[in-house]
């Protein structure tokens, strides 16, 4: 039975910018009680003072430390009394040809991207059983089902939760706790311009992190596992049809931009 909004108690990591600060706006504009995760403390207390309604809770912490992420989970029950929602979107990029990719890089982008969401939702998931009802949603990427350039790591790592989610959902099929999956295409947020990345080679437009917040909250009340958001399923089913041909094309597309001095 889908979980409704309003009312809602909801942990959402990675929210001091982009999609998690957009989606919380939208979740308290909707009448839930947010508790709010991510590095930067300050961000999240001028989150949650802004934000309408009363309660919201901001717990600073970095989630790479799996520890640290299992502490949030519990203090996040504790503080909003229970957890009717969970909305794993702690990321981070990894943009970095795979012969220059060092071991250190790809286990550090595994830690925050796939390690931190199943450590957080194994905790809570036992809870949310318990109380007879539930969400889990986990924030991948169109990355989690194509192949993107130079982001082996990155995409690894997307790939990696869509298939824990996936097999989650399987589990918990006849359980009370629904498990949802929201892919993001193009964003507009600070994933583009991190530090330690090599430069992108997209340049096309971007979407609003407002877009992929409201698929969120949409797809907390609805029943379909998969969201995208925007509408980029078509091109996963033409790279699942035609894989061969799928990785040829975007293999041509990027040699350009490689070969530019």
């Amino acid at each position: 039975m889908a979980v409704a909004v309003d009312g809602a108690r909801v942990l959402i990591t990675g929210a001091s910018s982009g999609i998690g600060w957009a989606t919380a706006e939208a979740l308290a504009a909707a009448g839930a009680t947010v508790a709010v995760s991510a590095r930067r403390a300050r961000r999240l207390d001028d989150l949650v003072t802004g934000l309408p309604g009363r309660g919201h809770v901001a717990l600073p912490a970095d989630l790479a430390d799996l520890d640290a992420a299992a502490a949030v989970a519990v203090a996040a029950w504790e503080a909003l009394g229970h957890l009717d929602v969970v909305v794993h979107n702690a990321a981070i990029p990894k943009r970095r040809h795979v012969t220059a990719l060092t071991p250190a890089e790809v286990e550090e982008t595994m830690r925050l991207n796939y390690l931190a969401p199943v450590r957080v939702a194994l905790v809570t998931l036992p809870r949310m059983l318990a109380r007879g009802s539930g969400c889990q949603v986990f924030v991948s990427s169109l990355g989690g089902r194509l192949p993107i350039v130079n982001e082996a790591a990155y995409s690894g790592s997307k790939y990696a939760l869509c298939g824990f989610a996936e097999s989650m959902a399987v589990d918990l099929h006849a359980s009370p706790v629904d498990v949802r999956l929201v892919l993001p295409g193009p964003i507009a947020t600070e994933i583009w311009d991190q530090p330690g990345n090599d430069p992108p080679l997209y340049d096309g437009p971007l979407e609003p992190p407002s877009l992929v917040a409201d698929a969120i909250v949409a797809a907390i009340e609805g029943d379909a596992f998969e969201v995208y958001a925007p509408d980029m399923k078509g091109v996963v089913e033409w790279k699942t049809s035609d894989p061969d041909a799928y990785i040829a094309g975007v293999a041509a597309m990027a040699r350009p931009a490689e070969a530019t001095p």
